[in-house]
C-alpha cells in the first residue's frame, strides 16, 4: 500500500481520486481538511490535531453483496486503534465509533461495483487525536481526553494504518455494538420512536423489534441517548 501525507486538501475521500487509473492501493492523509464530508452530505470538523485518511483499495472477486464487510473492517480498525492508547471504544450503528459515550470518530465509504463484484472503495476516516472538539459542545471527544498515554495525530495515524492492514471478521464488528439487545430511539423519515436493536446483519441492515414486528432498517438513524447506556 503507498502511503501520502499531505499538509491540506478540501476531502481526502475527493483527493485520493487522483490515484484511480493507476489501480493502486492507497493510504492518503492530510494534516487538515478544509470541506471534510460525513455521512447525510454533513460537514466534518477537520482541524490540525486530528488525522484525515482515505484507504482506496482495489479488490479482485469481492461479491458487491457482501461490501458492507468494507465499513466493518474499517470500524475495527478504529476501535483497536483506540485500544492501543487505553480508550474503550463501542459502535453505534452503522458508522460512528463512541467513546465515553462521545464521537471519537466519522467513517465516510464509497463503493464502486461492477456487475455483481465490488472494484474498488474509498474508506474515510476522521478520529478525533490531539485536536480541540469543544466548539462541538460536548458531541465529540478526542483520544487526547480520554487517554492516560501521549497521543499525537502521527502516532495515531501509523497505528490506524496498521490495524487496517490487518485482516478482520464480522464478530470482530459485531462485539462493538454494546447496545445489542436494549432500546435505542430511531429516526426514520419524519418518525421517530423507540424499539430494540436486536443484530446487525451481515448486510449491514438494523434488525429491529418494534410493537412485536420484527423488520431490518437499511436507512434510518438510531440514537442511542440513554436509552441502553
Amino acid at each position: 500500500m503507498k502511503i501520502e501525507l499531505i499538509d491540506e486538501t478540501g476531502s481526502t475521500n475527493e483527493t485520493v481520486k487522483n490515484y484511480l487509473s493507476a489501480r493502486e492501493d492507497v493510504a492518503l492523509s492530510a494534516r487538515r481538511q478544509t470541506g471534510g464530508k460525513g455521512t447525510k452530505g454533513r460537514s466534518f470538523l477537520s482541524e490540525e490535531g486530528g488525522v484525515y485518511l482515505s484507504f482506496l483499495t482495489f479488490y479482485e472477486n469481492f461479491p458487491a453483496a457482501r461490501a458492507f464487510e468494507v465499513m466493518a473492517h474499517a470500524a475495527v480498525a478504529v476501535c483497536r486503534t483506540a485500544e492501543k492508547y487505553g480508550v474503550s471504544p463501542s459502535l453505534k450503528w452503522a458508522n460512528d465509533v463512541l467513546a465515553a459515550n462521545r464521537k471519537l470518530c466519522g467513517i465516510l465509504v464509497e463503493n464502486t461495483v461492477k456487475g455483481d463484484l465490488l472494484d474498488h472503495s474509498i474508506v474515510g476516516i476522521g478520529i478525533n487525536a490531539e485536536n480541540d472538539v469543544s466548539a462541538l459542545g460536548g458531541i465529540a471527544v478526542s483520544l487526547k481526553e480520554l487517554s492516560a498515554l501521549p497521543v499525537t495525530a502521527d502516532g495515531v495515524r501509523e497505528k490506524l494504518i496498521e490495524e487496517y492492514q490487518k485482516p478482520t471478521e464480522f464478530a470482530d464488528y459485531l462485539r462493538y455494538h454494546r447496545y445489542l439487545g436494549g432500546k435505542v430511539r430511531v429516526i426514520e423519515g419524519d418518525r421517530t420512536y423507540e424499539a430494540v436493536a436486536r443484530a446487525i446483519l451481515p448486510d449491514g441492515r438494523l434488525e429491529i423489534e418494534e410493537g412485536g414486528r420484527i423488520r431490518a432498517l437499511a436507512g434510518a438513524e438510531v440514537r442511542l441517548d440513554p436509552l441502553s447506556l
